[in-house]
């Protein structure tokens, strides 16, 4: 029985070139769209808590539509979210209950001639105090 006597820099391969490049493709793929997305979602975010932090406000079932919606404007400018309009809010009072339903879209461009479409859509119930 003989055993095979290789140096143990020929058995160890490595990468190859072509692993390399699709290894650096996937990640910097990867990383455009967490850059280009990430703002997005962040923006988001930050909308449904602005929204969320109006539950038991005070006098909010009295305020009409243009009052809440300027308080949610407000918020929103504080928080620097700039690319949100404040008309894509839906807000119904009905006694002491205030539903406010948000439905936008955001469009991204990619790369070239590539977009992303984001739909976003919350519907909140609150009482004011």
């Amino acid at each position: 029985m003989k055993k095979n006597h290789l140096s143990c820099a020929a058995r160890q391969g490595g990468a190859s070139a072509l692993t390399m490049l699709v290894m650096v493709l996937f990640f910097g793929s990867l990383l455009t769209l967490v850059i280009k997305l990430g703002p997005v979602y962040l923006d988001d975010i930050t909308i449904q808590e602005s929204i969320e932090g109006l539950e038991g406000t005070e006098g909010l079932s009295a305020m009409g539509t243009r009052e809440v919606r300027s308080l949610i404007r407000k918020r929103l400018s504080v928080n620097n979210v700039r690319g949100f309009d404040a008309k894509q809010i839906e807000i119904e009072t009905n006694g002491d209950l205030v539903t406010i339903k948000v439905e936008y879209e955001v469009r991204n461009n990619l790369f070239s001639n590539v977009d992303t479409v984001i739909h976003f859509k919350h519907e909140y119930e609150m009482k004011g105090q």
